[in-house]
């Protein structure tokens, strides 16, 4: 008889733990469900650009404003910061602290820099007359790109505030979660990056 009751109460921890999530599971899937939420707003603006791309309302062309240069040295450290947050977990899954902040650091600074220059882009738009208002093409250029832009900023926000917690917890289940997540966010922003840079600027100039 007490076989038995052991054999149920083993049953019964059993069934337990299948019915239990890993909370750093479900944060990672809740964070999937959001970059489909997000791959889903780009395609629509993506979209929306495309349609109004030549509606320019007797404005500016934005094909005749393009400083590839710029446009250049903007994807060159982006894709830099990409690799940079690739060196980081990779620092993390070797256990170095001090390295992975180091990393997550510079990361953080070729993201800033980029930002600096798109804004530089945007105030040498609006003098040269394309501003949010216009044009319908303006308008489509200027939403398209800013989201972009505020997702890196919300991700430099986010990196600082990692770097913070690891200097105070140090590498652990949730520090290492949070990294993961981090790292694909930054990569994701890369590869949108990479449309932006074909769709927007070479088949514009082109």
């Amino acid at each position: 008889m007490a076989h038995v009751a052991a054999k149920h109460g083993e049953n019964h921890a059993h069934g337990h733990d299948h019915g239990h999530h890993d909370p750093q599971e479900m944060k990672i899937l809740g964070f999937w469900f959001f970059l489909i939420s997000d791959v889903i707003l780009f395609s629509v603006l993506f979209a929306t650009f495309i349609v109004l791309r030549d509606n320019t309302a007797g404005g500016p062309i934005l094909s005749e404003l393009i400083k590839m240069p710029g446009v250049i040295a903007e994807t060159f450290i982006l894709l830099t910061s990409s690799f940079t947050s690739g060196l980081a977990v990779l620092a993390m899954n070797q256990g170095k602290v001090k390295q992975l902040i180091s990393w997550l650091a510079v990361t953080a600074v070729l993201g800033a820099s980029f930002i600096a220059l798109e804004v530089y882009e945007f105030i040498e738009l609006i003098h040269e007359g394309f501003s949010f208002t216009t044009s319908a093409a303006s308008g489509a250029f200027f939403t398209l790109v800013g989201t972009h832009g505020l997702h890196v900023s919300l991700g430099l926000i986010w990196m600082v505030g990692l770097m913070f917690q690891l200097k105070k917890r140090g590498i652990t289940d949730v520090t290492r979660g949070k990294i993961n997540v981090i790292s694909l966010y930054w990569h994701f922003l890369d590869v949108v990056w990479i449309f932006l840079l074909t769709i927007v600027y070479l088949m514009g100039v082109m």
